[in-house]
């Protein structure tokens, strides 16, 4: 009986333990819902999102700031004021950040749309709207132990007019590529749109909601779950993605493992996962590459269920990937050549249009890259150079003293000098000839008697002999005139 006792006390000391343990670490979050939009149809949605995942972070130990149906302006200011809590708390916090509401992307680049935004053409929505990499720049800047950013943003384009030249859902955001210690969650693939559902809450918002509360599972594990309910739920049509840099673990329910996160398993090849995936239903077949979302198993499932409507969805979402993998290559090197050749691969697609303009923007810029020098041949080795792989050499032969009779070297006489008159000038036809005229010599007048001086004189401005001593030219200065 005691025994039974002590181990029903045990079980909630447990649970407490593991909520307590993962409150320990400086958790911060920052929700936001965008419903209430003002020249867009509104979103009924966001504002439940944001309430709920409010609650499920709060339980999870984390201290949240919500905010909803914010404007340019103050979706700036929130997250700066969010940047600057994290920079408070210290390097120990993991910084989380989740957004619900309109996103897009323009020429390669996500945006968070306000909800006070009013475009009139493409080039409106930078200037009105709040760049994704801004928000990541942010909190990249203020040292933290994680970041983790979770969009539910990925919701059909606001901007009917806007669809011809923008394309769908957002683009790649590559984690590996930013700052270490980043972990990114897209409601839907890149390149496709996600659904606001039917119910209080979008299937992204729902399906984290109850992989969120999951005790002790890490976060990929959490976000892999996600990926499945969400697929399951709309039959393929949506599929989350996600990107991950993290170099430590991160548990939402449960403590943390300390240490650095284990190294990942080997890619399958597509024959590997096409033996794999072979004799089974289609059903569990498509649970197993949606768990794993590489190319390779997607390649396989569409090869093998190609008749199949789960079949279909997979070669769409391979193809889609491929071509927002290849979008994103294009405006990472962002050359009129990289978007030519993405116009080769893919000529017909919702970015088409997009790359043609940015190749037009980007065709007379200059190419700074330093010209490829050919490799010269490398100058003939002399037999005096010392072999460099002693193994494939034969030994020197050593030198033996020889008595030999020394010559005596005569050295030859220095060549002579040759004294050479300087040539001869000769004048050109237009050169002025100016003729100098010496002054008739001067007679000085002496008394008779011994001479007054013996050729010594006492300028105004310094001393010297004769004429031209002294005062006149030598000396310390430039006297107008000295003794004779």
């Amino acid at each position: 009986m005691f025994r039974h006792a002590l181990f029903t006390l045990m079980i909630p000391a447990a649970v407490l333990f593991g909520a307590h343990a993962a409150s320990a670490e400086n958790r911060l979050a920052l929700v936001i819902g965008q419903s209430a939009y003002r020249s867009v149809p509104a979103l009924p949605n966001p504002a439940n999102d944001a309430r709920a995942v409010t609650q499920m972070l709060t339980d999870s130990g984390f201290e949240v700031s919500t905010s909803a149906d914010l404007s340019q302006t103050e979706m700036r200011e929130k997250v700066s004021e969010f940047a600057d809590k994290v920079a408070t708390k210290g390097a120990d916090t993991v910084a989380l950040v989740f957004y619900a509401g309109h996103g897009l992307q323009i020429d390669g680049e996500n945006y968070l749309v306000p909800v006070d935004i009013d475009v009139k053409r493409e080039a409106d929505i930078p200037i009105q709207a709040v760049r994704l990499n801004d928000i990541l720049n942010t909190l990249a800047s203020v040292p933290s132990k994680m970041r983790i950013l979770m969009l539910d943003a990925c919701r059909n384009n606001p901007f009917p007019d806007l669809k011809k030249t923008a394309g769908e859902g957002l683009a790649i955001v590559d984690a590996k590529v930013g700052s270490p210690g980043t972990f990114l969650s897209f409601s839907t693939s890149p390149g496709a749109v996600a659904e606001d559902g039917d119910g209080s809450n979008s299937p992204y918002t729902t399906a984290l909601l109850a992989a969120g509360k999951e005790q002790g599972i890490p976060i990929e594990e959490t976000f892999k779950r996600v990926r499945l309910a969400v697929n399951k739920v709309t039959e393929g049509r949506q599929t989350p993605w996600d990107s991950s840099s993290l170099t430590e673990d991160f548990r939402f329910s449960g403590a943390s493992v300390a240490g650095p996160k284990p190294a990942l398993a080997a890619k399958k090849s597509v024959a590997e996962w096409t033996r794999d995936l072979k004799g089974k239903p289609v059903e569990a077949a498509n649970e197993i590459i949606v768990a794993d979302g590489t190319d390779e198993a997607y390649e396989a499932f569409a090869a093998l269920y190609a008749q199949t409507p789960l079949g279909q969805l997979a070669r769409d979402w391979l193809v889609r990937h491929q071509r927002m993998v290849a979008w994103n290559n294009a405006v990472l090197v962002n050359t009129a050549a990289s978007y030519r050749g993405f116009l080769a691969k893919f000529p017909n697609s919702d970015l088409t249009s997009t790359a043609r303009k940015l190749e037009e923007r980007l065709r007379n810029r200059p190419d700074f890259a330093p010209p490829v020098v050919a490799a010269t041949p490398a100058p003939q080795t002399v037999a005096l150079a010392a072999p460099t792989c002693p193994c494939n050499t034969q030994p020197a032969p050593q030198l033996q003293k020889v008595n030999a009779p020394v010559k005596r070297v005569v050295e030859p006489d220095p060549p002579k000098r040759v004294e050479r008159k300087p040539p001869r000038r000769v004048r050109e036809a237009d050169e002025e000839i100016v003729v100098v005229r010496r002054p008739p010599p001067r007679e000085i007048y002496e008394p008779a008697g011994p001479p007054v001086s013996i050729g010594i004189g006492i300028g105004v401005g310094g001393f010297g002999g004769g004429r031209y001593g002294g005062g006149n030219y030598g000396g310390g200065g430039y006297g107008r005139r000295g003794g004779y």
